[in-house]
């Protein structure tokens, strides 16, 4: 990753340009935006609703659950953003990205159509399991998140 952290700005609207290393989050519009922490330069925007994701500001820094993974870009980067310090994840087989993209249609069909028993995101259901090396920061990762 080149970027390992991330700076927050809280917006009324996502600028035109993103500076990397900014986590640009407009609360009127339930959205955050960033650009790519691997260092591509390619804008990552991430729709914070009850099905999409969730955001921690615990006053000083910013945490987003679930993971970001940058399924469609180039690089293909993964990882969590974690009190503004980017965790890298490992990468997940296109047989894991497809099975994740029907869990989440299907959580958001549920969601939307009323039926909301059981949609709150709850970290790292979908996610690939860690490493042995990644589980300590995993395990601090999910101590941050909160969950509806």
């Amino acid at each position: 990753m080149r970027h390992r952290r991330l700076a927050h700005r809280f917006v009324e609207h996502i600028p035109e340009v993103l500076d990397p290393g900014v986590l640009y989050i407009s609360v009127q519009y339930a959205t955050a935006a960033h650009s790519c922490c691997c260092g591509c330069g390619e804008e990552v925007v991430t729709p914070i609703t009850p099905t999409d994701w969730n955001m921690t500001f615990d006053g000083e820094t910013i945490s987003m659950w679930p993971s970001v993974g940058n399924w469609t870009l180039a690089c293909r980067s993964h990882y969590v953003i974690d009190r503004g310090e980017v965790l890298r994840a490992e990468p997940w087989t296109d047989e894991e990205v497809d099975a994740e993209r029907r869990r989440a249609g299907a959580v958001r069909a549920r969601y939307y159509s009323g039926d909301r028993a059981d949609d709150a995101p709850s970290p790292n259901a979908a996610q690939a399991a860690p490493s042995r090396t990644q589980e300590g920061r995993w395990r601090r990762a999910w101590r941050g998140f909160s969950t509806k």
